[in-house]
C-alpha cells in the first residue's frame, strides 16, 4: 500500500513538473508555473522521505534543513544582475552530486546482478560521472565568467579541437578499462582518472567560449545538469529523478537551440568558439570602423523627445539590470501611456546574461505583459516608430551584424532600432558591448546618446515629466 502511494505521488510530481515547464513558457502563466514546480518538488520530497527507512530520516533532515535555509537566504538577497551566476553555480551542484552519487553507488554494496545487468549498471555509473564532471567544472567556469572573476574573452589554445578529441578518446579508453576491471578496487582508478579528464574537458570547453555566447552556455549547462540528474536517477533506481532530469535536460537543449537560432548560429559553432574570438578589442573586432560624430542629449532633451512621440519602443539590456532602473522606468511608461503615447518593449532572445533575463526584470517592476514583445514580433514596427529608446543594450542593436560581413557578430539577428525616426541610446560611455565589438549605431545621424547611470538618468527623466 505504501509503495503504491509513493508511486502515485511520483506520478503527480512528474505531472506538476511538466505543467510547470508549460507555465514558464509564457509570461502570463509564469507565476502559476512556478507554483506548480514548488508543489511538485514538495510532493517529491515527502514521497522520498516516506520511502526511506526510519534510520535514514535524521541524515535526510541534516542535509535538507541547511539546504532550505541557504536557499531561502540566497533567494531573498540575490539581485537580478546576479541571477545568471547563481543559476550557473546551482548547475555545478547538480553535476557534483552526480559525480558523488556515481562513486557512492560503485563503491557501495551491490545486489546480485546478472552479467547484462551489471554491465548496464556500470555504464550508468561511468556515463553519469563523466556528464556530472563536465557539468560541474564547466558551470564553475561559467559562474566565474559571469561574475567577472574571469575575462569574458575566449581562451583559444593552439590545436584546441585536437586537445578536446584526445581527451574524449582518453575518456573512452578509460571507460573500456573500467568495464574490464575485475573488482571495485581496480575499477575505481579508471573512474577517478576519467572524472579528472572530463573535468578538464568541461573547463576547456567553457573557457574557449566568448562572452556574447554566455546566454547559450547557461542554457546548455542547464541541459547538462538535467542529464546528470537523470543519470543519478538511473544509478539510484529513482524513477522521479530520471523523469525530472530528462525534462530539465530536454527543455535545456530546446532552449539552447532557440537561443542559437536567435543569434543565427549553430550549437556546434557556439561550442567551438564564441563571438569575438578573433579579438577582444573594439578597434579590431570588425572589418569596418564606425565613422561620424556622436550627438549627445541630456535628460531634459530626451524627455521632450519622449513626450512629443506618438509611438515609443523601449529596448532593455543588461545595463538596465545593473542599474536597477526598471521600477523608475515603469513609472515613466505609466506617465507616457496616460498621455496617450503607444509604448512597447522589444526583447531580444539573448538580451542580458540569461535566457528570459529581461522578461523577469520587467515583470519584477509590474510592467504589463501585453506591451512586451519578442524581437520577431516588433522588428518591422521600428520604421513607423517615433523614438526607439535603448537602455543599456549594445550588441543586440548593432547594425554591423547586418552590414559588416567581417564583424564577429555578422549574421546575428538584431533589433532594427536605427529605422526609427529618433534613437535614444543610454550608456555609461562609449565602451563596446560584451562581444567586444564597436557599434556604428552610436554615430548615426538620428541617434542621440544619453550618457550616465541608467537609474540616475531615468529618475531625472521621471522628475522632468512629473514637473
Amino acid at each position: 500500500m505504501q509503495q503504491s502511494l509513493i508511486t502515485i505521488a511520483y506520478i503527480a510530481a512528474s505531472a506538476l513538473f511538466i505543467l510547470s515547464l508549460g507555465g514558464l513558457s509564457r509570461q502570463e502563466t509564469a507565476r502559476r508555473g512556478n507554483w506548480y514546480g514548488i508543489i511538485g518538488m514538495l510532493i517529491a520530497l515527502i514521497a522520498t522521505a516516506a520511502a526511506m527507512n526510519v534510520g535514514g530520516l535524521p541524515i535526510l533532515a541534516a542535509a535538507l534543513v541547511p539546504g532550505l535555509v541557504i536557499g531561502a537566504i540566497l533567494a531573498s538577497r540575490v539581485q537580478m544582475t546576479s541571477m545568471p551566476e547563481l543559476v550557473a553555480i546551482l548547475h555545478s551542484f547538480v553535476g557534483l552530486a552526480a559525480v558523488l552519487v556515481g562513486f557512492a553507488t560503485y563503491l557501495g554494496p551491490h545486489a546480485a546482478m546478472t552479467p547484462a545487468e551489471k554491465n548496464l549498471h556500470l555504464g550508468e555509473i561511468f556515463v553519469g560521472v563523466c556528464i556530472g564532471s563536465i557539468t560541474f567544472t564547466g558551470s564553475v567556469i561559467a559562474f566565474l565568467k559571469l561574475r567577472g572573476s574571469l575575462s569574458g574573452k575566449p581562451m583559444l589554445l593552439p590545436a584546441r579541437h585536437l586537445l578536446n578529441i584526445i581527451m574524449l578518446l582518453v575518456t573512452i579508453g578509460l571507460g573500456v578499462a573500467f568495464f574490464m576491471s575485475p573488482n571495485e578496487a581496480s575499477g575505481q582508478w579508471p573512474l577517478l582518472i576519467a572524472t579528472i579528464v572530463t573535468g578538464i574537458l568541461g573547463i576547456h570547453f567553457i573557457m574557449a567560449i566568448g562572452g556574447a555566447d554566455m546566454p547559450v552556455v547557461v542554457s546548455m549547462l542547464n541541459s547538462y545538469s538535467g542529464w546528470a540528474a537523470a543519470a543519478a536517477g538511473f544509478m539510484l533506481g529513482n524513477d522521479l529523478l530520471i523523469i525530472t532530469g530528462a525534462l530539465v535536460g530536454s527543455s535545456g537543449a530546446i532552449l539552447s537551440q532557440i537561443m542559437c537560432k536567435g543569434m543565427n548560429r549553430s550549437f556546434v559553432s557556439v561550442m567551438l568558439g564564441g563571438f569575438g574570438t578573433e579579438s577582444g578589442s573594439s578597434t579590431s573586432s570588425g572589418s569596418q570602423e564606425p565613422v561620424g560624430d556622436v550627438t549627445s542629449v541630456d535628460a531634459t532633451g530626451a524627455t521632450e523627445l519622449l513626450l512629443d512621440a506618438k509611438k515609443i519602443i523601449i529596448i532593455p539590456g543588461y545595463g538596465l539590470a545593473v542599474a536597477q532602473a526598471q521600477h523608475s522606468l515603469a513609472e515613466v511608461c505609466k506617465i507616457l501611456k496616460e498621455k496617450g503615447v503607444d509604448v512597447k518593449f522589444a526583447i531580444h532572445p539573448v538580451a542580458g546574461r540569461l535566457p528570459g533575463h529581461m522578461n523577469v526584470l520587467l515583470a519584477e517592476a509590474n510592467i504589463p505583459y501585453d506591451i512586451v514583445f519578442e524581437m520577431d514580433e516588433v522588428n518591422d514596427e521600428f520604421a513607423a516608430t517615433d523614438v526607439a529608446w535603448v537602455i543599456g543594450a549594445n550588441d543586440i542593436v548593432n547594425p554591423s551584424a547586418m552590414d559588416d560581413p567581417g564583424s564577429p557578430i555578422a549574421g546575428m539577428p538584431v533589433l532594427h532600432v536605427w529605422n526609427a525616426r529618433t534613437c535614444i541610446v543610454m550608456k555609461r560611455g562609449m565602451a563596446s558591448g560584451y562581444a567586444g565589438v564597436d557599434n556604428p549605431l552610436f554615430y548615426k545621424d538620428n541617434t542621440q546618446m544619453l550618457f550616465g547611470d541608467a537609474k540616475k538618468v531615468v529618475d531625472e527623466i521621471l522628475g522632468v515629466m512629473r514637473g
